[in-house]
């Protein structure tokens, strides 16, 4: 029976998400299969790890295909981005701690291109006055993640119901925190 490799990373990717210090035996056994099943096709974490980057980078390019990012207002598409990249939140804000990721001459050249695909989106947000242009566009992306980050992380807890994702975090990242007089 051959071993179906995208079921194996959604359960570690499920499992991931609300236990990051989940032992290889977990991850077997939540994807129901044996230790040496998932031995032969991740030889340990570090290679389950990567395969996980792999999907969550495929993920999010598809959700930035679907949020077409170069349509409407800024705004709108962050909206739209938010919501396509909602399905695939718990995995990255395991990947966003996995600091292996993001470091040395390994660093997988997919990160390079979402920044550079959602930088361009406040650029673009920014030349068209949407978006104040005192905050860097890469600001804004890492401020994009690490909102997307704690929102999954925040759901998975049960601090946030899952309906209020999306609105809880282009609120905060769009309007920002500060009350403003009304006139």
């Amino acid at each position: 029976m051959a071993l179906d490799r995208d079921h194996v990373l959604r359960s570690a990717a499920a499992l991931l998400t609300r236990k990051s210090t989940a032992t290889m035996d977990e991850v077997a056994r939540a994807a129901g299969i044996s230790r040496a099943t998932l031995h032969r096709h991740f030889a340990g974490r570090d290679a389950l790890v990567r395969a996980l980057e792999a999907l969550g980078i495929a993920e999010c390019e598809a959700a930035l295909d679907v949020a077409r990012l170069d349509e409407g207002p800024a705004s709108e598409a962050v909206r739209r981005l938010v919501r396509a990249i909602e399905p695939a939140a718990g995995l990255l804000a395991f990947l966003y701690t996995e600091n292996q990721l993001f470091e040395g001459e390994e660093q997988n050249e997919g990160w390079a291109r979402l920044d550079a695909r959602v930088a361009a989106l406040f650029r673009r947000g920014q030349a068209g006055g949407e978006f104040r242009i005192d905050l860097t566009p890469a600001w804004l992306t890492e401020a994009l993640y690490g909102l997307m980050a704690s929102g999954a992380w925040a759901v998975a807890e049960g601090r946030v119901a899952p309906k209020d994702f999306t609105h809880m975090i282009t609120e905060l990242l769009l309007g920002g925190a500060l009350r403003r007089e009304e006139s």
